[in-house]
C-alpha cells in the first residue's frame, strides 16, 4: 500500500478542512481542522525527499493557482493537481510541473457523466495522465459521486460497471469518502471493501483514518489493491493521532 501525500489549498493557504463543510453559500461555515504557517514548497519538499510520488494538491475552490504553481515549481513532475481542471486548462497544469491532473466536476452534467467532454479531457491530456476523482457521498445505502467540492449530489452510484467503463479513460481513481474527510472517525469500510472488489485500476482511497489500526484495517480490508491518503490525523497538519514518520514507514513495511 502506497502512501499518497497530499496539499489542500483554500484561500491560497494549506488546509486541513472538513470536506463535508465546504459551501459556497456559508463560506463561516465551513469546519477548518488546520491552517499552516508554512508554504505549500515546504510539504512538497518534504514528500519529495521521501520519494512519495503521486500525491495530489487540490485547490478548494477560487484563490489557489499561485500556490498551485508555486507547489508544483518544488517538484516538477511528482505530484498531481486538481481542482477546477477542464479542457481548456489541464494542459497548462502539465507543462507547469504536474505529472498528472485530476478532474470530477467537468466531466460531470445534469449528475451524469459527459462522455463528450470526457473524449476532450482524453484528447488533450492522454489517458495515462489522467486521474479521475470519483469522492463521494452516501444515500440510501450506496455512493454517490459528488462534485463541486463535494457539494453537489450526482446521479452517479459507484458501481463495478461505471468503475469499469471510466478505467478506460484514466489511469487511476482517486476516490475522497466525503462524508468522514477531515473528521478522523475511522475509514468507510463498506466502501474500501467495493473498491478493493470492483475497481480495475490503480486506486488511492482518502477519508477518515486517524492512526495505525485504521492503516492496517485500509490494508486488510482493501486487500492490498487500495492507496490511502492521510490528512487532519498526521502531525505535519496538527493532528495528535498518528505521525507523518509513522505513516511513511507502515506504507513502505506493507
Amino acid at each position: 500500500m502506497q502512501l499518497r501525500p497530499c496539499i489542500d489549498l483554500h484561500g491560497g493557504v494549506v488546509k486541513q478542512i472538513v470536506g463535508s463543510t465546504l459551501s459556497d453559500g456559508h463560506p463561516h461555515a465551513v469546519q477548518t481542522n488546520f491552517v499552516s504557517e508554512k508554504p505549500p514548497a515546504w510539504f512538497v519538499a518534504l514528500y519529495r525527499a521521501d520519494n512519495l510520488t503521486g500525491g495530489h494538491i487540490i485547490k478548494l475552490g477560487p484563490g489557489n493557482d499561485k500556490a498551485a504553481e508555486e507547489a508544483l515549481k518544488a517538484w516538477p513532475g511528482g505530484m498531481q493537481v486538481g481542482g477546477g481542471i477542464t479542457a481548456d486548462n489541464a494542459g497548462k497544469w502539465l507543462d507547469n510541473g504536474a505529472s498528472e491532473v485530476i478532474v470530477t466536476s467537468y466531466v460531470f452534467k445534469d449528475g451524469h457523466i459527459d462522455t463528450e467532454r470526457l473524449k476532450k479531457l482524453v484528447a488533450v491530456v492522454g489517458r495515462k495522465r489522467l486521474v479521475l476523482d470519483l469522492s463521494c457521498r452516501k444515500k440510501d445505502d450506496q455512493y454517490y459521486i459528488v462534485t463541486d467540492r463535494w457539494q453537489k449530489f450526482t446521479r452517479t452510484v459507484i458501481c463495478p460497471e461505471m468503475l469499469d467503463n471510466l478505467s478506460k479513460c484514466c489511469g487511476e481513481f482517486l476516490i475522497h469518502a466525503a462524508d468522514v474527510e477531515g473528521r478522523c472517525s475511522g475509514i468507510e469500510k463498506t466502501l474500501v471493501e467495493n473498491l478493493a472488489l470492483w475497481t480495475p485500476i490503480p486506486t488511492t482511497y482518502a477519508g477518515g483514518i486517524r492512526d495505525i489500526s485504521d492503516l492496517q484495517l485500509l490494508l486488510e480490508v482493501g486487500k492490498g489493491r487500495l492507496d490511502c491518503t492521510v490528512g487532519s490525523a498526521l502531525d505535519i497538519f496538527g493532528g495528535k493521532t498518528l505521525t507523518y514518520k509513522e505513516a511513511v514507514r507502515f506504507c513502505r513495511t506493507t
